[in-house]
């Protein structure tokens, strides 16, 4: 029997973990699978081994592992894997197929665009858009942010789109907003690429409140519960059904 498990990242903040589980859930009745549970990889209870485990007691024979991730890092390549390793030595006649994360999409860059939209503030000739992801050591990371970003550039009336990151890469967030008040625009939207609410939106939030400025700053929702993005997760758990195991 056929088994899906979705690991979030996980959060401290107890809002971010609702988020997740509210929005995976709405994914869950999409998919016509008896067996569906949600786990968290850090942070947040149940984890990855109790996941699986109550899938196992369950019936599952054959498990789905869903990275409830937006972009390829460490997280998907490093951390994920590793635990499902060390689960299968204790579940060897388990069969476990392992997922992708959603990457760069169209309709997930055109949520942006949605969110942006959703402001209802009126640009300005001088307006600048920092699209804001969170970072990692991972060079994909750069790449796919900076395919955002040019997107957003292409498919908005921004003639300025700077991308900016929350970690481990350059430029950071802080910097790229201090460059924008010391620039001057009149408006500075601000676009986080994050999935769920947590940690780093308030900090985006808590930075932004810290400038006392002339330059209006708009920071937008994050991607959320939006149907694209549901789709979007949707179709990788399709997806794993043919994948090989991990």
């Amino acid at each position: 029997m056929i088994g899906v498990l979705y690991v979030s990242h996980g959060s401290r903040i107890k809002e971010a973990t609702d988020e997740a589980i509210s929005f995976i859930e709405s994914v869950k009745k999409k998919i016509d699978i008896p067996l569906q549970e949600i786990c968290f990889l850090e942070l947040a209870q149940p984890d990855i081994q109790q996941g699986v485990k109550k899938l196992i007691d369950n019936g599952a024979t054959e498990i789905s592992v869903i990275p409830v991730l937006l972009l390829s890092a460490g997280h998907y390549f490093k951390d994920i894997p590793n635990e499902i390793d060390e689960i299968k030595k204790s579940y060897p006649e388990v069969t476990f197929t392992y997922g992708e994360p959603l990457g760069v999409q169209p309709r997930l860059t055109a949520i942006l665009k949605a969110r942006i939209e959703e402001t209802n503030v009126s640009l300005k000739e001088d307006a600048k858009l920092l699209v804001v992801g969170r970072g990692s050591y991972n060079p994909q990371t750069q790449i796919d942010i900076s395919v955002i970003g040019n997107a957003l550039n292409e498919t908005t009336e921004f003639k300025n789109v700077e991308v900016c990151y929350l970690a481990a890469c350059e430029p950071s967030f802080e910097d790229a907003l201090q460059r924008a008040l010391q620039a001057e625009h009149s408006q500075i939207f601000i676009a986080p690429y994050l999935w769920f609410t947590g940690v780093l939106e308030r900090h985006i939030e808590k930075t932004v409140k810290e400038h006392n400025t002339k330059s209006d700053i708009i920071v937008c929702e994050h991607l959320g519960h939006h149907p694209s993005i549901q789709e979007a997760l949707k179709d990788r758990v399709l997806e794993t059904l043919t994948t090989q195991k991990v």
